[in-house]
């Protein structure tokens, strides 16, 4: 503890197990007396800084952002951290954060988000730690903070004023020197060393017009500075621009239900020949062509096909990997391209033992988003940069290259269902009477689909040998079909089941029928085979993207 700093004591709360994105509770919990100084301090008596260390902060600008932000800097102050990295109005995407840890050489970073969940002063709050890699935590972390939070007695704190947020520049809490940086420079530096700039500058400056939709989220001011100021897009290319602590009374999720405004925009008369969006603390991407929406599994199978454009990945790829649910798409480009294809539990942090090892250059998750080695998260900007690279290189529409890629590879149809805030109780119910029945599933019709394969996923980590069970359930069928259930552990209240449903389809002749009809007897076959509806009590999924 600095000399400097003050002890305060505190009783331990009972819920404050992170999960696979960190400390996710509404606004509320976190303002309860000590809530928040009881998981910061417990963080940093399990990672305490080493001599020198640097810490970056920041987050993506939801209600409470900043009010957490200074009580952070206090407290990383009084336990020693040699400089602290804070984004200029305590904003920094997370993708951001990632980039600052390796290019700073910190030892690592917090950032406060709840990612694509509501914000305001009844909406969600988040805290997640991400280590020298730039990568989430892994769980050997995140276990030893939640032990710790249930035996804390005392937190450390610097006493003194808040800190200008807003005036880039250093100062000082005791030996503590506290730097407040522009969030966007660094971030946008390391765009530019990976992409095509001229090129695609060209394209805009051709007459390729272009939007994106910022959601009153973390991105306004990376894609104001990168879209509009580098590569000389008009004024307003940039929509809902600045971040607001309700992000405006809008949901931040770049999905077709949540980003309607954008929709509405594409499929117009007078559409923009490309459209993209991200979300609340910018790690996720929605990307659409002119009257075209593009699957976020078939995202990163086309990225992955179409890599060799790209200055930064033109010699190639070591590998890919992709989430469990993430449809197997990309899997089929990896074979033609002869590079390993792995599958991995929901989770960034799966990645990143893949990419540190470097056994993959470019990962991908079915819920938007879409990363690579350049840094440890997934990140919404990069992805849509990427997209763009693409585009200006091979001179086509989104539509077009979209439709090639389903000619080559076959499209692999992909939807999800959500059945969101259901009883958990009810949901673990579901998922224990799927796991008593899998033995029995292959080789059974339900509703006309034939059930070839049944197990719940296990991952074993080919880097550090570690295991990840109970995953998910998968059932493949015949034809080319797979079922995916799997609880989600990114909301704040009850439990979300998602089910993700897949079919191949190899005849080019078929690929334009709709998603719904083409996965009509996936869905019917998913809900009986879980008895869904039954069991959780309601009459169909809250959501469908």
């Amino acid at each position: 503890m600095d000399a400097f700093a003050t002890e305060i004591e505190t009783t331990p709360y009972e819920d404050q197990r992170p999960g696979t994105s960190g400390l996710r509770k509404k606004v509320p919990v976190f303002r309860q007396p000590n809530y928040l100084e009881n998981f910061v301090q417990s963080l940093f008596d399990v990672v305490p800084p080493a001599p020198g260390a640097v810490l970056v902060i920041g987050g993506d600008g939801r209600y409470h952002n900043r009010t957490a932000i200074q009580t952070i800097i206090r407290m990383a102050a009084a336990n020693g951290f040699s400089r602290l990295l804070v984004g200029r109005g305590g904003i920094l995407s997370t993708p951001a954060v990632s980039a600052l840890i390796r290019r700073r050489g910190a030892c690592g970073g917090v950032v406060l988000s709840a990612s694509h969940n509501p914000g305001g002063p009844d909406g969600d709050f988040g805290i997640k730690y991400n280590v020298e890699n730039g990568g989430p935590a892994p769980s050997e972390v995140t276990d030893k903070v939640y032990d710790r939070t249930r035996e804390i007695r005392r937190y450390s704190i610097a006493p003194g004023p808040d800190l200008d947020l807003d005036r880039e520049g250093e100062t000082r809490i005791g030996d503590t020197v506290v730097e407040i940086v522009d969030p966007v420079a660094d971030y946008a530096a390391l765009m530019q060393e990976i992409f095509d700039f001229d090129a695609i500058a060209r394209l805009i400056g051709g007459g390729f017009r272009i939007t994106f939709d910022a959601m009153h989220a973390v991105t306004g001011p990376y894609a104001r500075t990168i879209f509009e100021g580098m590569l000389g897009a008009p004024a307003g290319t940039v929509r809902n621009s600045e971040p607001l602590p309700d992000f405006g009374g809008h949901h931040p999720d770049p999905n077709l239900v949540h980003a309607e405004e954008l929709v509405r925009t594409m499929y117009g008369a007078d559409a923009p020949d490309f459209g993209a969006a991200s979300d609340g603390d910018g790690d996720r991407n929605m990307i659409m062509g002119r009257r075209f929406f593009v699957n976020p599994s078939d995202s990163l199978a086309l990225l992955a096909a179409n890599a060799h454009l790209v200055p930064a990945y033109g010699a190639g790829l070591k590998g890919v990997a992709r989430s469990l649910p993430t449809s197997r798409a990309v899997d089929v480009v990896a074979e033609r391209l002869g590079i390993r294809a792995y599958e991995t539990p929901t989770g960034w942090k799966y990645f990143g033992n893949l990419l540190d090892a470097g056994l993959i250059t470019l990962c991908g998750e079915e819920s938007f988003g879409t990363g690579s080695n350049h840094i440890r998260e997934k990140d919404g900007l990069w992805a849509v940069l990427f997209w763009l690279n693409i585009l200006a290189a091979r001179g086509e529409s989104v539509e077009t290259i979209v439709k090639d890629h389903w000619s080559t590879y076959g499209r692999h149809f992909f939807m999800r269902h959500d059945y969101e805030e259901v009883d958990a109780q009810k949901a673990a119910e579901l998922m224990a009477g799927l796991r008593e029945r899998l033995a029995a599933l292959p080789g059974s019709s339900v509703a006309g689909e034939v059930i070839e394969t049944a197990d719940e996923f296990e991952y074993r980590d080919p880097v550090d040998g570690s295991v990840a069970r109970q995953q998910g359930i998968r059932v493949t069928t015949r034809g080319g079909g797979r079922i995916v259930y799997r609880l989600s552990g990114t909301g704040t209240s009850g439990a979300t089941l998602r089910m993700y449903l897949e079919r191949l389809e190899r005849d080019p002749a078929k690929h334009d029928e709709e998603t719904a009809a083409a996965l009509a007897g996936m869905a019917e076959a998913g809900r009986a085979i879980g008895d869904v509806e039954r069991v959780l009590g309601v009459a169909g999924p809250t959501t469908i993207t």
